[in-house]
């Protein structure tokens, strides 16, 4: 196979403040299926990923933990590799900020930067929101509080050293204008331009005073330099990038190919951090993809609502490559993935157990009974062996075009139309019907060549998001995983090869009555653990009991009143902000085969990208009405919590659009 040249990749850095649950661990799973599948395209991969370990975040909860802040982060760090290791992630390098290495080479470009007057020294006076460790000015708020976590901001003034980012706005705004694939997908494109590069960037801060937990500004150690001034910079600094002099690791993969993060940091890594880039006169990465959320329920999972999901759970539970199917397979390119526990037992038993686990053992049983595992071609065909083939063959070069748009849930759905389409030809051709016609016997034994050549490839394209699936599968059949060149070849399986003699299990059916009470086991611990670890920490996040509201009750209504008020599932198409208003957002809802135009005032918890395939609950018939000029034709129903955030009401499980809610 041809090598075509270098591939650098990363994952954002975990933050850590905590175990990561599986929407963090989501991304790692994510990267390795796109760094397992260019390795197989030929591309040589460099594949980074770490933790992210300063922070005035940090210094409190080791405080309150009663450690130093190293001892804290070597713990929390240790779990985050475990978990990535756990899930069979294949990266080249874990890196750590409180590396020596790193730390010395910031402390340089911190210097540099300041040496060449893009940093200075000031005093800031604004809001600060500690989890986020962000700065925000008033108007930067929503609702008065912090506009990406929705925690309050406190007032905070101190010396520090700032970044001029005006110097180079201009340059970069004309850079995403010519580099179309810069920023993925292309709604976070506008978000970032319309939201913060148009109006004009501020001068960032870069230091702080006000806590120690960082690295030093060697020049002037009473501050240290500001988290995302340091993260960002692993990218550079762990594959050798000194401003005295990089290393030939540094020179043969920068620029990096591909950034892959969470939608809610795509300001840091596409703004602020390709000028901290132009700044140091480097070639800025080809592309930064901002990936969507995998929620809980439609929820974002959080501690502090007991919701969370844990990727070392989901193993126990249902193994490592049926952890790796549902997130990748659940994901929607630009949209929020929804994970529950009865889903991933839905998907386990549809998908891995019936399509695919139950594909390999038929094939592997009926070679074995019909022919004493011994599978060979005899060249008897059929019209019904063409299609079979065209789609086998044609399955890679699908895959290819989803995986080069990282459309990765897509591509993993061609891999298992495969697979689907192997269990269409059993239909159709009838071994076990062949196999009572003496005459018929050499074109069964074609019939299970087609299948087992057919599996062949498809396990060899199901590697890099199954590797350990795909690899049993190919074992199991007596051969090996095809390269990636020839899996557009149909007949490459050596006649005459005899399969093993009892089929493995890939995936046995689950049964949920089963797997539900060791869930509710799980999700007990988590709480006890959790409520004990709030208690230790003095409440730091407060370890409670379930909140509660009470509201002004309402008039009584007769039935005959309710009946009146008509509530269905709706499904969002599209969605985008009121033009006139800061609170509405504008939806396009199917019901059923109508669609409704709804205008709702929940801008604040949600973004038009957001919106988009969200299933919802609709009151349909409200009088239309013009809500800042805009019609209304219905309003989505919502729960509103004692500050003010609202929560979209979903259906708990699957329902099509138009389903009456009752």
């Amino acid at each position: 196979m041809a090598n075509k040249g270098k591939y650098y990749m990363t994952t954002a850095i975990a933050y850590t403040s905590g175990k990561p649950h599986i929407g963090n661990t989501y991304e790692i799973i994510l990267a390795d299926a796109i760094a397992r599948y260019k390795r197989a395209e030929g591309y040589d991969v460099y594949f980074q990923t770490g933790t992210d370990e300063h922070g005035q975040k940090i210094q409190e909860k080791a405080e309150a933990a009663g450690i130093t802040p190293k001892e804290y982060v070597d713990q929390v760090s240790g779990e985050v590799k475990r978990i990535w290791d756990l899930v069979n992630s294949s990266y080249d390098n874990f890196v750590r900020t409180t590396d020596e290495d790193h730390e010395k080479c910031v402390k340089k470009i911190f210097k540099k930067l300041y040496d060449q007057g893009d940093i200075y020294k000031g005093s800031y006076e604004g809001l600060y929101c500690t989890p986020c460790e962000s700065f925000w000015t008033e108007s930067q708020l929503v609702d008065g509080k912090c506009p990406d976590c929705g925690r309050e901001v406190k007032p905070a003034k101190e010396e520090a050293y700032f970044f001029r980012m005006s110097k180079y706005a201009d340059r970069l705004i004309d850079y995403i204008n010519t580099h179309p694939d810069f920023i993925q997908p292309v709604s976070r494109k506008n978000e970032m331009m319309n939201n913060f590069l148009l109006p004009g960037l501020q001068d960032l801060c870069v230091s702080r005073t006000s806590f120690s937990w960082g690295i030093p500004v060697d020049f002037d150690p009473k501050h240290v330099v500001y988290v995302w001034l340091d993260a960002l910079t692993n990218y550079i600094t762990k594959i050798g990038y000194d401003p005295d002099g990089s290393t030939d690791l540094f020179n043969k993969n920068w620029p990096a190919d591909l950034h892959l993060i969470g939608k809610d940091i795509v300001r840091f890594h596409t703004i602020y951090w390709p000028i901290f880039l132009m700044a140091l006169d480097l070639p800025l990465p080809k592309q930064v993809f901002g990936h969507p959320w995998l929620l809980q329920g439609g929820d974002k999972m959080s501690k502090s609502k007991g919701n969370v999901i844990y990727a070392d759970d989901m193993v126990d539970l249902f193994g490592v490559d049926a952890t790796r199917y549902f997130v990748l397979h659940e994901m929607p390119f630009e949209n929020d993935g929804v994970i529950t526990w009865d889903l991933v037992i839905e998907r386990y038993n549809s998908d891995l157990a019936n399509i695919l686990g139950n594909l390999v053992n038929r094939t592997i049983s009926m070679s074995n009974k019909y022919f004493d595992g011994i599978v060979k071609s005899t060249g008897v065909t059929d019209d019904v062996d063409a299609d079979l083939k065209a789609v086998v063959t044609g399955t890679r070069d699908r895959v290819a075009e989803k995986m080069e748009k990282l459309r990765v849930a897509d591509a993993i759905s061609e891999v298992f139309a495969l697979f689907r389409r192997c269990n269409k030809y059993i239909d159709e051709t009838e071994p076990w019907v062949l196999a009572k016609d003496e005459a018929k016997q050499d074109r069964l034994a074609e019939v299970l060549y087609n299948l087992t050549e057919s599996i062949t490839i498809g396990a060899s394209l199901l590697h890099s998001f199954l590797p350990e699936t795909a690899e049993r599968i190919v074992a199991q059949l007596n051969t090996s995983l095809r390269d990636f060149d020839d899996l557009d070849q149909f007949g490459l399986y050596a006649s005459g090869t005899k399969v093993i003699d009892k089929p493995e299990i890939l995936f046995a059916r689950l049964d949920p009555k089963e797997i539900m009470p060791k869930v509710e086991e799980i999700q007990a611990k988590q709480k006890a653990e959790y409520e004990a670890e709030q208690k230790k920490l003095g409440g730091v996040e407060a370890a409670e009991e379930e909140a509660v509201i009470d509201i002004e009750p309402k008039e009584e209504i007769t039935f005959e009143d309710f009946e009146k008020m008509q509530f269905q599932v709706g499904e969002i198409l599209s969605c985008e902000a009121v033009p006139k208003s800061k609170k509405l957002l504008c939806s396009q809802v199917k019901i059923g085969n109508q669609v409704k135009q709804i205008v709702s005032g929940i801008r604040k918890d949600y973004s038009p990208e957001e919106m988009v395939g969200k299933k919802v609950m609709v009151l349909v018939n409200l009088k239309p009405a013009k809500l800042a000029g805009v019609l209304s034709e219905g309003m989505l129903l919502c729960a509103e919590d004692e500050n003010g955030v609202l929560s979209l009401m979903t259906p708990e499980k699957p329902m099509p659009s138009g389903a009456e809610i009752c």
